[in-house]
């Protein structure tokens, strides 16, 4: 009886546990350094995505210049492609001279076309653009993950969604928690199913996963909930209730930003 008012984990321990076990993968691999001193959490406003233009395909390009910004791989040589009009052809190898991430950096030489990364866009996202830019911050995600000194936890199985979490320690969990369910209302007129995006975690995963990133990066609550969907609000407090009281999960984490050196963070 008394049962009752215990407090239930948020997630099944399995789900949390493996998140928390994605995010040290992450940090181990792909710039601590860069998490803790530059990476933010980049919000769904006109302010982290400014500018507009009058044709899918360079709206398409706008939203991933800031993606690529925000994810530190603006030097990375990419092409956006509208999957549309054109069958994507195998992706290079990518070659990156210098750090694979790194903030405010630039592609110093030209690379020919055939050797860019081809990055896919789906145009009817142009009119949903969190989707668009989850969609893009997957994709560079997953480009990154292929770099990884070490295979994911849960293996190639979960790859999809092992690079969705990795997405969200880009920055981009808010964009992943607000597309992971889209609601199928009655009106036709006002529902475009091919705007939408292709979801891996659920929408409590991908709100846990945003937990874990804003509690390493001591984010307040209120930067955080008026950005999310309203009913997802609710679960998101509890999932960083919970976080903070994970403390052996979190020390496995925060060690890695005693070995970020801030001398770095003004790179």
């Amino acid at each position: 009886m008394f049962g009752l008012f215990e407090n239930k984990p948020v997630l099944d321990e399995d789900q949390s546990q493996w998140l928390f076990d994605v995010y040290a993968w992450s940090l181990d691999n792909f710039d601590a350094n860069v998490f803790f001193n530059h990476t933010v959490l980049v919000l769904p406003t006109n302010e982290f995505f400014p500018g507009r233009v009058d044709n899918q395909q360079g709206m398409a390009e706008l939203i991933f210049d800031k993606v690529k910004s925000y994810a530190g791989i603006s030097h990375w040589p990419t092409s956006v492609i509208d999957q549309s009009v054109c069958a994507i052809p195998n992706a290079p190898r990518l070659e990156i001279v210098g750090a694979l991430r790194a903030p405010n950096a630039v592609l110093k030489e030209p690379v020919p076309e055939e050797k860019r990364l081809q990055i896919p866009y789906n145009p009817q996202q142009v009119s949903n653009p969190e989707a668009m830019v989850a969609s893009f911050a997957h994709t560079s995600a997953h480009f990154l993950g292929q770099m990884a000194k070490q295979p994911p936890p849960g293996g190639a199985e979960f790859w999809p969604h092992v690079t969705e979490v990795l997405a969200t320690y880009l920055g981009f969990g808010l964009m992943f928690a607000n597309s992971a369910y889209t609601f199928r209302g009655s009106c036709a007129s006002c529902y475009n199913p091919n705007a939408n995006r292709d979801a891996y975690l659920s929408e409590q995963q991908s709100v846990y996963s945003l937990a874990i990133f804003a509690v390493l990066k001591g984010i307040d609550n209120k930067q955080v909930t008026p950005h999310l969907k309203g009913h997802l609000r609710g679960f998101y407090k509890k999932a960083v209730k919970e976080i903070r009281h994970r403390a052996d999960d979190l020390a496995v984490l925060e060690k890695y930003k005693e070995l970020a050196s801030p001398a770095l963070a003004h790179v």
